[in-house]
């Protein structure tokens, strides 16, 4: 098989110097050597850990949000989830496994692009094919619709794509949109230049051209005042995909969680927002290894608002605190206190919860991750 590399240079061969967004689509999401649709996964023995991943307790907390926003919305049945970028579903398995009280209503959509890992979905999980995900409806005596066998779920569906018919419910996207492609920008002294990839003397390299008018506009109204030498990720594709999340979701809430910053404040980093990562490492120079790493960058929350500004944004640590983390650490406390000498499961279990929640609210690391909310009324 071409290596992801032949297949670069064809492009550039056949194309000229290519966008960086171009590279990354091919590098993470090639259908047979991309990152994320091979080797790349999550999890401890993985190659980067989401909250998802930590443990059951972010799932559990979650639950109890789904809760809240079930009844904001009057219970509907159907209460539709979806989980963007879920991978083997580590976060739908710990939502049901909490029990939540929406349970009966709820029908789970899984949205993975990776077809391996929609292929591992099924464990653990009541996966129904998209035709039964949703309950017949019928009129009722006064000319109202309900639900035919209301109460029968909870339902999971696999799927590629977010559902195309519009919906009730809430969106839910853990650390999805930091990888989806992005173009790079670079400020020179007469305007901004586009930094594409090219061949070099010793492989691929990065090349300044002419930086077309529609990303000028976009980087000049979200870092206007940028010294030389500055570079921004444009995330077209991010606000593409924020775009028909919003226009899919007829109510309900849209909740994006992930590690965030500003477009000026990415461009004061340097070139340090772009990176790398492999087996919980930080990996190499973006252009080597391909389809072998993970690529990353901050997500410029100013360039999502331009789409919609959010509702609200507060931290991981603020959002798990505001949904119950610590009275569920504090059970899971008591339960170790009194089962530790005997050791059993519930024991393990009740120390695990109390070092998931240090991992998941450290305001070093996960716990500042940003929240963002879109609220639809």
């Amino acid at each position: 098989m071409r290596s992801l590399a032949d297949e670069l240079s064809d492009l550039i061969d056949r194309f000229g110097p290519v966008p960086f967004d171009q590279v990354m689509e091919l590098a993470l999401y090639d259908p047979d050597r991309g990152f994320f649709t091979t080797t790349g996964a999550a999890g401890r023995r993985g190659d980067f850990l989401t909250s998802a991943e930590v443990g059951p307790l972010f799932g559990a907390v979650i639950a109890r949000a789904l809760d809240t926003w079930w009844r904001e919305l009057g219970s509907p049945d159907p209460f539709v989830v979806v989980d963007a970028g879920a991978g083997t579903g580590a976060l739908a398995r710990a939502v049901l496994a909490a029990k939540p009280q929406c349970v009966g209503a709820l029908t789970y959509l899984l949205v993975e692009r990776s077809a391996a890992r929609r292929g591992q979905q099924a464990r653990g999980l009541p996966i129904v094919p998209a035709a039964f995900a949703f309950p017949p409806t019928a009129v009722d005596g006064d000319g109202f619709a309900v639900t035919v066998d209301a109460g029968t779920g909870p339902r999971a569906v696999s799927m590629a794509e977010l559902p195309a018919a519009p919906f009730a419910g809430v969106v839910i996207a853990n650390e999805l949109l930091d990888n989806l492609p992005f173009r790079i920008v670079e400020r020179a002294r007469d305007g901004w230049k586009e930094v594409r990839v090219g061949h070099g003397a010793a492989g691929f390299t990065e090349i300044l051209t002419e930086c077309p008018p529609e990303l000028t506009a976009v980087a000049d109204a979200v870092a206007p005042q940028v010294i030389p030498g500055s570079r921004l990720p444009l995330q077209l594709a991010a606000a593409d995909w924020l775009a028909a999340a919003l226009e899919r979701l007829t109510a309900g809430r849209l909740v994006i969680v992930d590690y965030a910053a500003t477009s000026p404040e990415l461009a004061a980093r340097g070139r340090g927002w772009l990176r790398t990562y492999r087996a919980h490492e930080r990996g190499t120079d973006p252009l080597l290894d391909l389809g072998e790493q993970d690529i990353t960058a901050d997500l410029a929350v100013d360039q999502l608002a331009r789409v919609r500004p959010p509702t609200s944004r507060t931290t991981q640590a603020e959002l798990l605190r505001t949904f119950g983390i610590d009275e569920l650490v504090a059970e899971g406390r008591t339960t170790w206190h009194e089962r530790a000498a005997i050791g059993d499961l519930g024991a393990i279990r009740g120390r695990s919860r109390v070092r998931e929640a240090e991992a998941l609210l450290d305001p070093a690391g996960l716990g500042s991750f940003a929240v963002l909310q879109w609220v639809m009324r």
